[in-house]
C-alpha cells in the first residue's frame, strides 16, 4: 500500500511560479512510475506529466510543455513538479498519482487527496 500527500499549491500570480511536492510512504515507491493530473471546476480530469521510476524519462501535457518540469528525488520518496510562467488556465486541484502506466489516469492505482493551485489574473 502506498500513501501519497501534495503540499505546496496556494494562490499565485500570472507569470509566477509554484513547486509542489508530492510524498510517498511504502518502501516501493522507487519502483513506481509517477504521474501528476489535475481537475478545474466543471472539467475532466488531465494529464499533466509523468516520470518513469528512474526519474530518466518525462512526459508532459502540450499545455503545460517548456513550462513545467517534473523530477525526484527516490531517497526521499518525493515527486517535485516545478511550475513556472503559470497562466489562469492552469487553476485546477492537481493530483500526484502512482503505479499506473504513462498518461493514463485510470490506470494509476494510488491517489493523493490534491492541493489547489490558484493563478490570479
Amino acid at each position: 500500500q502506498v500513501q501519497l500527500v501534495e503540499s505546496g499549491g496556494g494562490l499565485v500570480q500570472a507569470g509566477g511560479s509554484l513547486r509542489l511536492s508530492c510524498a510517498a510512504s511504502g518502501r516501493t515507491f522507487s519502483s513506481y512510475r509517477m504521474g501528476w493530473f489535475r481537475q478545474a471546476p466543471g472539467k475532466e480530469r488531465e494529464f499533466v506529466a509523468t516520470i518513469s521510476w528512474s526519474g530518466s524519462s518525462t512526459y508532459y501535457a502540450d499545455s503545460v510543455k517548456g513550462r513545467f518540469t517534473i523530477s525526484r528525488d527516490n531517497a526521499k520518496n518525493t515527486v517535485y513538479p516545478q511550475m513556472n510562467s503559470l497562466k489562469p488556465e492552469d487553476t485546477a486541484v492537481y493530483y500526484c498519482a502512482a503505479d499506473g502506466r504513462h498518461i493514463y489516469s485510470n490506470s494509476y492505482n494510488y491517489w493523493g487527496q490534491g492541493t489547489q493551485v490558484t493563478v490570479s489574473s
